[in-house]
């Protein structure tokens, strides 16, 4: 490997880790506003894996949820200590039950709007057909 092409390697290392390292800033401080803006939060740690990075879920009491990468083990204790809320691995208790009910009743609201968006279009192009509909 030549020289210009490893100060060129280190250059980009650098330049990523410092992006890293600005965007895990930025999400441990979204966590921290989400999780003083809602009550009953509750923190979930998901473990790394060969495609994702550690990463967070906060649940409310209501099971209104968000998931982060807050930078590591370090920022996970922040982020535990700092809003005083539990901090539970996820592979040993599990999604919380209200987060699961908040998901299925979202994906019920979400099927509901797209039958009537195509009920809608289907009423639409019948009258169109029909010629009482508006004109094109």
């Amino acid at each position: 490997m030549g020289l210009v092409a490893r100060v060129r390697r280190g250059w980009v290392t650098r330049e990523r880790a410092r992006a890293d390292r600005e965007r895990h800033r930025a999400d441990l401080e979204y966590l921290l506003r989400w999780g003083g803006a809602h009550t009953g939060v509750e923190v979930f740690v998901e473990p790394q894996t060969m495609i994702n990075e550690l990463s967070v879920v906060l649940v409310d009491s209501a099971g209104s949820w968000t998931r982060r990468v807050p930078g590591g083990p370090k920022a996970v204790r922040r982020l535990g200590r700092e809003l005083g809320v539990p901090v539970h691995d996820v592979l040993e208790t599990g999604y919380p039950q209200r987060m699961r009910d908040n998901i299925e009743r979202a994906r019920i609201r979400r099927r509901r709007a797209e039958r009537a968006a195509l009920t809608r279009q289907l009423a639409e192009l019948a009258a169109r057909d029909r010629g009482d509909g508006p004109a094109e």
